[in-house]
């Protein structure tokens, strides 16, 4: 730990004339505290701010704890065990010649299980056919952001989930970076905190799949009406019915019908209580230019004109 708070000091201090290193304690069960405890002494580090969370959370949520705290224009967002610090300059560079968002990938991807790439690999295509970003490319975690994206997500209703893909999504001036540094420990990551964590981003963050859901209300729901018009006709026009089966095929039907039509409208209710429980500000103004010229400023004639003196009788007996 002592070796990386130094490392980070070595690399932005020369940089920046402030700034500060915010570490997340994602409610460890070893002595981190204690060791961080005994690195924040008057013989300690500078510039170091800790925060030790009660609970376990995921990753974005910790990285978001770090967000919300930081006081900085600008703000690196990165795990020292997988990212390369040593990057950080560049990304500097790009954020002060005007970018909001600096994204940086690394090509070489800590060690990970079959199961888990596959299933990660399933659902970045789904999120980018549903969300239409690729999580993966386009919103890697190793990011830097200035105040002013920090500032909008947090007008957002759930900031810490929206952190993830809005810095992608948004009307930011957005710089996507890539470097190749062998990461320094292999990162274990659980499938199934994994799966429950994309399965919240994705429902929180894109209505395409409840909108599925009452597509296919709505596609049973005609299916059963068409099916209905077949029976009637067939009832009609063929005389060697099975008894029964009209009434029965009419019942059903109309039965499938009815829920059809129950679950297309829960749906879009589900759907209207889902966006306002998330919802974000009405706009947000990402950048804004003015012409140099402004043709109303150049009619603008101000005068400067001296007060002449007020001249009373007793002047005018006096002169």
């Amino acid at each position: 730990m002592s070796e990386l708070l130094e490392r980070a000091g070595r690399c932005i201090g020369p940089l920046v004339s402030d700034y500060e290193l915010i570490v997340i304690d994602n409610a460890s069960q070893d002595d981190s505290l204690a060791v961080l405890k005994g690195l924040m002494g008057e013989n300690g580090h500078s510039n170091v701010q800790v925060y030790a969370l009660s609970k376990e959370v995921d990753t974005d949520t910790a990285f978001w704890v770090g967000l919300e705290n930081a006081l900085g224009d600008f703000v690196v967002v990165l795990d020292p065990l997988v990212d390369d610090i040593a990057f950080v300059p560049e990304m500097l560079d790009k954020a002060v010649r005007g970018a909001d968002v600096v994204f940086v990938n690394n090509r070489l991807k800590p060690t990970q299980g079959l199961a888990y790439r596959f299933s990660y690999a399933v659902f970045n295509r789904l999120y980018k056919a549903f969300g239409g970003v690729d999580l993966a490319r386009e919103a890697p975690q190793y990011r830097l952001l200035n105040k002013r994206v920090i500032n909008f997500i947090l007008q957002h209703r759930q900031p810490a989930m929206s952190y993830r893909h809005l810095p992608a999504t948004g009307g930011f001036s957005r710089v996507h970076l890539d470097y190749s540094a062998k990461p320094g420990i292999p990162s274990s990551k659980h499938l199934a905190d994994s799966i429950n964590r994309g399965m919240r981003l994705m429902v929180s963050t894109t209505r395409a799949p409840m909108r599925v859901v009452t597509m296919l209300s709505l596609f049973g729901a005609v299916a059963n009406l068409l099916y209905s018009g077949y029976v009637v006709i067939i009832a009609v026009f063929k005389e060697d019915v099975a008894p029964g089966w009209v009434s029965l095929s009419l019942q059903q039907s109309g039965m499938f019908f009815l829920i059809s039509l129950v679950l297309l409208v829960l749906g879009e209710y589900i759907l209207n209580m889902a966006s306002l429980s998330n919802e974000g500000p009405l706009y947000h103004v990402g950048q804004e230019f003015t012409s140099a010229r402004i043709t109303r400023r150049e009619k603008l004639n101000v005068e400067d004109v001296a007060a002449e003196p007020l001249v009373t009788p007793s002047n005018r007996e006096g002169q």
